[in-house]
């Protein structure tokens, strides 16, 4: 992967290029932003430029290939092992950064998920960070910078990546993936400008389990709970996707409010479900609307607060069925 192949982010290309360029590399990098944006490609391609026996990325030499197929001697990369990175992970990587190169001008340690280290990994790893070795760079990758220690964010130049434009991953999608105008829409609208979401196994989630979903919600009534249970059991078990649900539930309510006060039919998400939409808004009031909307919010703390899911997800579909 190459800089000029990362579809947006040119401001922190031109930051890389430019720093590769001048040799002033810094030791240690944090980037952060939402998942699936592309840091995790930067940081490839950066390491690339690095190690690169052409000193460009260009994916030709041996150097780029080993790069390429992860085998490089010179490029390690940590993740999570389970729910959280480890101490004996960082220490392994601290031995191996204690040794000079064997190919490349420097080590470089890609660390994927940063922010779920353990405490003892943290402060293990802010050893090398307050220490570091000149032939050594370090790249953090964080969704949730806010949860790293300060004093590790402090010692990294910290890069942040936003949301790519919905109408730039509109059109990515419907060329690389062949979908129609409709689906492109939907699915950019609901990745929120993750690529990792619109081309993984949340697609299916969006364009047809997100049918089957709202169906089934718009057909409740606050006199017949056992459906409500049911479909709130099913929820519950779908603990990896969950929050992936919300999202479309966030996104009908947020259509339903959007079609009441007049906006274009543009503006909605699911434009692929108009009719029913403007039956269900029909029956419904802006106060309703905003307090359905903060339920779903609600739902959202109390998991993260590892309620009882199933608990929760009953307690959110009654109020959205009244």
């Amino acid at each position: 992967m190459t800089f000029s192949r990362i579809l947006g982010h040119d401001r922190q290309k031109d930051i890389l290029r430019r720093a590769i360029d001048s040799g002033r590399l810094a030791h240690a990098y944090l980037f952060e932003g939402p998942e699936g944006v592309g840091k995790r490609l930067m940081a490839l391609a950066l390491a690339r430029a690095v190690i690169c026996k052409n000193n460009a990325g260009c994916g030709v030499c041996p150097a780029c290939r080993k790069v390429d197929h992860n085998n490089h001697p010179d490029l390690h990369l940590l993740e999570p092992d389970g729910t959280t990175i480890k101490i004996e992970q960082v220490r392994n990587i601290q031995k191996e950064l204690s040794f000079r190169p064997l190919e490349a001008p420097m080590k470089i340690c890609l660390i994927d998920g940063a922010d779920r280290m353990n405490q003892a990994a943290a402060n293990s790893l802010l050893k090398t960070l307050e220490e570091p070795r000149g032939d050594a760079l370090l790249i953090l990758l964080s969704a949730r910078p806010e949860s790293l220690l300060g004093t590790i964010r402090s010692r990294c130049q910290r890069l942040p990546f936003t949301r790519l434009p919905q109408d730039t991953l509109k059109g990515v999608l419907i060329e690389q993936l062949g979908v129609d105008e409709i689906q492109g829409h939907i699915l950019a609208a609901l990745s929120e400008g993750s690529f990792k979401k619109a081309l993984g196994k949340d697609r299916d989630l969006y364009l047809k389990q997100r049918l089957e979903i709202l169906k089934t919600l718009t057909a409740f009534s606050p006199r017949s709970v056992l459906p409500i249970f049911d479909l709130a059991q099913g929820l519950a078990e779908d603990k990896d996707r969950l929050p992936d649900i919300l999202d479309i539930l966030q996104a009908f309510y947020r259509d339903l409010l959007l079609y009441r006060h007049g906006r274009p039919e543009c503006d909605l998400v699911n434009i692929d479900l108009l009719e029913k939409i403007r039956r269900v808004a029909l029956k419904e009031n802006t106060a309703a609307l905003l307090r359905k909307l903060e339920a779903i919010a609600a739902s959202r703390r109390q998991l993260d607060r590892n309620v009882n899911r199933q608990l929760a997800m009953e307690v959110l579909l009654l109020h959205l069925a009244a």
